[in-house]
């Protein structure tokens, strides 16, 4: 027998040594709400399936959480690939990325998708779902791994794990389909309550659970532009000849990462020119931009956007003068507080916004104004003879999370704004149906930042996360599609030069606390990139922001 720990009810119990956590689940007569759909054992997540056979530390995890969500996802895309396997035998489909809260998928069978095909799809997913069809993992030696899916002509998958470097890989099989998942599934298709699949544009979207409320699917949000963004970058990719980590991989053994970095650092430069450039001819026009107002969740590179994007401006003529929306913080007795009752500076209306407008129209009336400072030590808006006024070639650049908010700026005319939504919009996939969250890739280069130039660990940066996002979906998300332009910051070799930086970063997460099992899946994400170095990214790189060894001021 053996001692398991049930971190959900605080209990202890004994269990015949090769239980597995499904067993132990009903041992412990668990009833968690929207579960269970996996388990933190010891603090790593294993899949339902997994057997203890050493005392434990257990706790079961639900949907509602963002580890049993990926459970969720990925037990389900393996659903649909399956689903298009048994219907489209010569046919293949991609999970490329997160859009319209849903997952947008590739689907490639010969001919245009229609309506009817969809129908199919989801009919023939639905059976697989009431069939109840366990999901089994088998482990065996890298080779015959590989070998398995080089017959399968699943080539995305064989470049994968043969550049992971590991003696031993896995697979999973759902009944005669076999496949490859990074991370655990659940124990078999019946766990899969709620789902959809939509024709959406010319791809399927797959829809899933809310999950706040996981008996409702999420709601498709309008996101044509960030469509535009992830398709635009697919192609450059494709130009490349890269899709998928493995394909990084193999170029990166032959030598070529250099011309990567280059290739991909050059295209970033021109998407700026180009942006520049359409700001300077909206002037010519006679509308005349003198605002442009830059927003994007934490860690997207905003702040080295908008100084590279100054440089073109100026070389088209233009003279950017940044605004700092901190400084017209109200003071700080009049911040409004969040539902726990500390100040709540991302508010909205932690910032006068009045006082701000009022400044503003001024500016553009060619008035001069007496610009505020905030004392972050007092709490309080101060002036310090700082006047300006703006004459034709000036343009004023303001960068923010509210940017985009139509209430930041709502007495502005808009042929006098341009508005920019940057964001680290990961292109490159693990394989044909793994894609990598742009999530983590922010929260990769968070950890790094908040390390060099912060003084937090990975375990402060991963325990402020939740919040950080919680704060991005209330106040960024809701407006990125009031852009003028999109701007992906994210670099198709910046994982592989991460890399390096953040193993030993993510290491020194004791395994006793909370955030190691973020801290270990991070980790073993990293496993699958072979190493890049910095020293070839040029001074100038929006990665530098994170890395150190930039050209700019901070």
């Amino acid at each position: 027998m053996l001692q398991i720990c049930c971190k959900n009810n605080n209990i202890i119990k004994s269990f015949p040594i090769g239980s597995s956590l499904l067993d132990i689940y009903n041992g412990f007569n668990l009833d968690i709400p929207y579960g269970p759909v996996s388990a933190k054992v010891n603090n790593k997540v294993e899949g339902l399936n997994y057997r203890a056979y050493n005392n434990k530390d257990v706790e079961f995890l639900n949907i509602l959480s963002s580890s049993g969500m990926r459970t969720y996802v990925r037990s389900l895309c393996f659903v649909l690939c399956k689903a298009v396997e048994d219907l489209y035998p010569d046919g293949s489909i991609v999970l490329e990325h997160p859009v319209s809260k849903g997952y947008y998928c590739d689907l490639h069978i010969g001919r245009e998708i229609g309506l009817d095909d969809v129908q199919r799809i989801k009919k023939r997913m639905q059976e697989i779902i009431e069939e109840d069809i366990p999901f089994h993992r088998f482990e065996c030696q890298t080779t015959e791994v590989v070998e398995l899916f080089r017959k399968k002509g699943m080539m995305d998958k064989v470049k994968l794990l043969e550049t992971s470097g590991n003696l031993y890989s896995f697979y999973y099989t759902l009944g005669d389909t076999i496949d490859y998942y990074y991370g655990s599934l659940l124990p078999s298709t019946g766990y899969i309550r709620l789902f959809d699949i939509v024709k959406y544009y010319d791809g399927l979207l797959l829809r899933v659970p809310n999950r706040q409320n996981p008996d409702k699917l999420e709601e498709v949000v309008k996101q044509e532009k960030m469509l535009d963004v992830f398709k635009e970058h697919r192609r450059w990719n494709q130009i490349l000849g890269i899709g998928t980590v493995g394909d990084f991989n193999v170029v990166c053994n032959n030598g070529h990462a250099t011309d990567l970095i280059n290739v991909s650092e050059a295209l970033q430069e021109k998407k700026i020119s180009n942006i520049a450039d359409e700001i300077y001819n909206r002037g010519k026009n006679g509308r005349g931009v003198k605002l442009i107002l830059i927003s994007g969740p934490s860690s997207s590179g905003k702040t080295t956007f908008s100084k590279r994007l100054s440089i073109q401006l100026m070389a088209n003529g233009l003279r950017p003068y940044p605004i700092s929306l901190d400084d017209y913080f109200v003071n700080r007795e009049d911040t409004p507080k969040d539902e726990s009752g500390n100040y709540d500076y991302e508010s909205l209306y932690a910032l006068d916004l009045k006082f701000f407008n009022q400044q503003l129209e001024a500016l553009l009336r060619g008035e001069q104004v007496e610009l505020p400072r905030f004392n972050f030590s007092t709490g309080q808006r101060e002036f310090k003879g700082d006047y300006l006024k703006i004459d034709d070639n000036m343009i004023l650049i303001l960068e923010g999370i509210h940017a985009l908010n139509p209430e930041l700026t709502p007495h502005i005319p808009a042929e006098n704004k341009y508005k920019i939504y940057v964001s680290a919009l990961t292109t490159i996939l693990l394989d044909n149906h793994n894609y990598i969250p742009t999530t983590d890739n922010r929260l990769l280069r968070r950890i790094v930042r908040d390390y060099k130039y912060r003084g937090y660990s990975a375990e402060d940066t991963i325990s402020r996360w939740p919040s950080v996002r919680a704060g991005e979906d209330k106040w960024i998300f809701p407006y990125q599609e009031n852009a003028d332009a999109m701007f992906n910051s994210a670099l198709l070799f910046e994982l592989a030069v991460l890399k390096d930086y953040l193993e030993p970063i993510l290491r020194k997460v004791p395994n006793n606390r909370p955030e190691y099992s973020e801290a270990y899946r991070l980790r073993k994400f990293l496993e699958y990139f072979v190493s890049v170095q910095d020293k070839e990214l040029p001074p100038t790189s929006l990665l530098r922001e994170f890395l150190g060894g930039s050209s700019f001021n901070y």
